[in-house]
């Protein structure tokens, strides 16, 4: 943020800045669900900081966000914003891990195929959770999905 501050980068100030804020919403809502049964209130303000997993998801839910907002203004015939949202977008996947390409998320698919013995359909949401669970912020879920529905399919 700081960089972007300095180097008068107004996108990537603005982009960050939103990213600060859903990690900031998170972290209330997760204060929120634990005061419930937290009563100190150093351990409530420790327990509810984000670890680094979560930190991500959010990031990765700020890019799937950016991503359905292209599709949505290409539709529509709003190049010019879509092509906002995939400059965001682009600012925000740089601090995600490097995604896996189709290759290498068919063969995770392929390896929880076997180790829950799927053998259709049925079984296509156990898959995806148990990939998902292995590939968190590494893969698309709608990738993992149209692929797990071919492989089982």
């Amino acid at each position: 943020m700081t960089e972007s501050l300095k180097s008068g980068d107004q996108l990537k100030r603005l982009v960050l800045g939103t990213l600060l804020t859903a990690v900031k919403n998170r972290e209330l809502t997760k204060r929120t669900q634990l005061s419930k049964t937290v009563t100190d209130t150093a351990e409530l303000e420790k327990q509810s900081r984000l670890n680094d997993e979560e930190v991500l998801e959010v990031v990765s839910g700020e890019v799937k966000k950016r991503k359905d907002s292209i599709e949505q203004f290409k539709a529509g015939g709003r190049i010019d914003l879509a092509e906002k949202e995939e400059a965001e977008a682009k600012i925000l996947k740089a601090y995600l891990p490097e995604q896996l390409n189709e290759e290498e998320i068919k063969e995770e698919i392929k390896k929880a195929i076997t180790e829950l013995n799927a053998g259709g359909l049925k079984e296509m949401g156990k898959v995806i959770a148990l990939v998902m669970s292995k590939l968190k912020g590494r893969a698309d879920g709608s990738s993992v999905s149209r692929i797990t529905k071919e492989l089982l399919g």
